[in-house]
């Protein structure tokens, strides 16, 4: 089943914020937005508004409420990969220019300013004090998770827990909390609040780790980027810290640097490819997923609560 089939009848609500997504994008200055245009045109799965969506569904359900909240955390992802590829200094997102790549740094932070400023005006329309302290709290540990990715850039020593928690920040937390903040401006129950964050977290530890494989696995036509485009940015992620525990790997991998090209890096993918690394790193994946699936168990059962099972399983099992 395609993941769009999944949350079919979101695909109204989904519409509408399709087009509060264009307008808040818009802005007075040309260059901003036709940069901001130019990123909604570049896709993405739009996995955050729809589990705003779903999260509403368990309470009081109002689109025109509940949508600001979902473009908001659109919006706020969209801004943090832009400022993602100024510092990993990264020329292609999804097949296409990335907006440092086609203007230049300045153009490509100023965006992404604007693009937090204009999410943070669309959740003032949500007054709820709870809602706005959770919002602040995942952005500082958002921008945390960028200064760490910076911090540890090259250094194979980390360990495991310095790996978890960066991408706890830099993914794992924004997707937990658009479910939270769905739920919240639904005024659903606060004991299902807390479950839905929790899922949300754990599909999105999940998510990256799936993320993290497919950077060794997948093509560069289905990534729309070089494979390996982690490891040449300094970027470990779990399957290196796998494979490094085999000296004769490490010995390898360890020499990655900036001056390293997609080229030195091709014979380094093929070894991480080959050792046991992708299939540990699945299975750490799928223990996060099966968390995840067992929040669920203390739901509800309904139409949504499906839906959030199999789009959890397609993130868990996706091959690109």
């Amino acid at each position: 089943m395609k993941l769009k089939m999944m949350y079919s009848f979101l695909s109204t609500d989904l519409a509408i914020i399709e087009k509060e997504l264009e307008e808040t994008v818009q802005a007075e200055h040309p260059l901003l937005r036709q940069a901001g245009v130019e990123l909604l045109q570049a896709g993405g799965k739009r996995l955050r508004p729809v589990f705003v969506l779903l999260a509403g569904k368990f309470g009081d359900y109002d689109i025109d409420k509940i949508k600001n909240v979902a473009v908001a955390l659109e919006i706020i992802h969209m801004a943090s990969l832009v400022h993602d590829d100024v510092i990993d200094d990264a020329e292609l997102r999804r097949g296409r220019q990335t907006i440092k790549s086609k203007y230049d740094n300045k153009v490509a932070m100023y965006t992404g300013d604007f693009l937090f400023a204009r999410a943070l005006e669309l959740m003032t329309k949500l007054q709820d004090a709870k809602a706005h302290k959770l919002l602040s709290h995942t952005m500082v540990e958002l921008c945390i998770g960028e200064i760490e990715q910076i911090k540890d850039k090259y250094d194979f020593d980390q360990n495991l827990r310095t790996y978890l928690r960066r991408i706890k920040r830099k993914t794992a937390l924004l997707i937990a909390v658009s479910c939270q903040l769905g739920a919240i401006a639904a005024n659903v129950s606060e004991d299902i609040q807390k479950k839905l964050y929790l899922f949300g977290y754990y599909v999105g530890m999940s998510f990256q780790i799936t993320d993290d494989i497919l950077d060794f696995t997948a093509t560069e036509e289905q990534l729309g980027k070089p494979a390996g485009s982690d490891l040449l940015q300094g970027n470990i992620t779990l399957p290196v810290l796998i494979a490094i525990r085999d000296s004769q790997l490490r010995e390898q991998i360890v020499g990655v640097s900036s001056h390293s090209s997609v080229t030195d890096i091709k014979p380094i993918i093929e070894l991480v490819k080959s050792s046991n690394a992708i299939d540990k790193s699945f299975e750490l994946s799928n223990l996060y997923l099966q968390k995840a699936f067992d929040i669920l168990d203390d739901v509800p059962n309904n139409k949504t609560k499906t839906a959030f099972h199999n789009i959890a399983r397609f993130i868990g099992k996706r091959k690109f």
